[in-house]
């Protein structure tokens, strides 16, 4: 099939597009308002945006509290997503007003990050701590109405359990991430392999 998105005529019951990409990481982003209140929520379009040095990014569609309070206070987190933490992520994604602490309503414990003013979630294996860099929104050539904003992170502390690490690399299958699929479907990596590349 073919089909052109900006038309929305894929002609399926559910739009395809979100189960094309994946697995795509989960950003479970963690802030504070400008008035104190603590936020946790989860974002399926999220990615490592940079190595040297490191720059996260995450999509916002529409603007969301998140988004709100990481231009009022500058900072956030993510905190990676293990297996046995989906549920309480799952928990966090509830439409709620926002004077609501998420962390309360997703069952976790809220810890305190090492280099920004923001919390973090005490029970995930790797905390990114975050600076924002900058807020771009996007406008699409075709005309059409948008309400999706790009946030970049510069990263400022990074926080992994010991758990975690074997020889002196961190390993995904102990962490067991879990990652966004089509629609309402997840994964847990749990077996990895390796290839090494051509001239290493």
């Amino acid at each position: 099939m073919f089909y052109d998105p900006r038309k929305g005529d894929h002609g399926l019951p559910h739009n395809p597009w979100t189960a094309l990409v994946t697995p795509r990481p989960i950003g479970w982003v963690s802030s504070r308002s400008a008035a104190g209140v603590p936020n946790l929520a989860p974002y399926s379009f999220f990615n490592a945006a940079a190595t040297h040095p490191p720059f996260v990014m995450l999509s916002s569609t529409p603007r969301k509290d998140s988004l709100s309070n990481i231009e009022s206070t500058g900072v956030f987190a993510i905190n990676i997503v293990g297996a046995e933490l989906a549920e309480a992520m799952n928990r966090s994604s509830a439409p709620v007003p926002s004077d609501v602490d998420e962390f309360g309503l997703a069952g976790v414990k809220a810890g305190a990050c090492r280099s920004i003013d923001a919390p973090c979630v005490a029970q995930s294996a790797v905390v990114i701590e975050c600076i924002l860099n900058r807020v771009i929104s996007l406008s699409p050539k075709s005309g059409l109405p948008c309400d999706t904003h790009i946030v970049f992170g510069e990263v400022t502390g990074i926080e992994i359990a010991d758990r975690v690490i074997r020889d002196g690399r961190v390993r995904s299958e102990l962490i067991r991430p879990v990652s966004r699929l089509g629609y309402l479907d997840y994964a847990v990596t749990e077996q990895t392999f390796e290839i090494p590349r051509p001239g290493s």
